[in-house]
């Protein structure tokens, strides 16, 4: 069965795997540095009210696997998530800010998709079937 959360007038479950990279691909997460990561990440999710379903650190990049509120957009999200954890880990690390003497741990863009359970054609189909009349294109007025 569908668990949905709530909010005082939401019901939702909204999903994003996001990814981001570190810049220039350095290899730099490993050891303390990772699990401070993790434990940053985590931090700014549990702030922010956003659950971690999944998640992993590579040397190079994050994967994480969230749910959302829907009040909360994920370009904010992202921008909470990097830009506290560059500020945290390079006030922790100096072999950091060595390295990337530009104040800038990760790289400027992110990967994110939403996930669920509806597929893109039960979409189409349920959309295609909202009323009794014939298309005329792929985006009709029902009546």
């Amino acid at each position: 069965m569908q668990t949905y959360k709530s909010g005082s007038h939401t019901r939702y479950d909204i999903k994003y795997h996001i990814v981001w990279i570190t810049k220039y691909r350095r290899p730099v997460l490993e050891g303390s540095v990772a699990e401070r990561t993790r434990d940053l990440i985590r931090q700014i999710c549990i702030q922010n009210e956003v659950t971690i379903i999944k998640g992993h650190v590579s040397k190079d990049h994050i994967h994480i696997l969230v749910s959302s509120n829907p009040s909360l957009s994920i370009s904010r999200l992202v921008q909470k998530l990097k830009g506290a954890s560059s500020h945290k880990l390079f006030q922790e690390y100096a072999h950091l800010r060595k390295q990337y003497w530009g104040q800038h741990l990760w790289s400027r863009g992110y990967f994110v998709a939403t996930t669920g359970t509806v597929t893109d054609e039960i979409i189409k189909e349920y959309i295609a079937n909202q009323d009794n009349e014939l298309p005329d294109d792929d985006f009709r007025i029902g009546s």
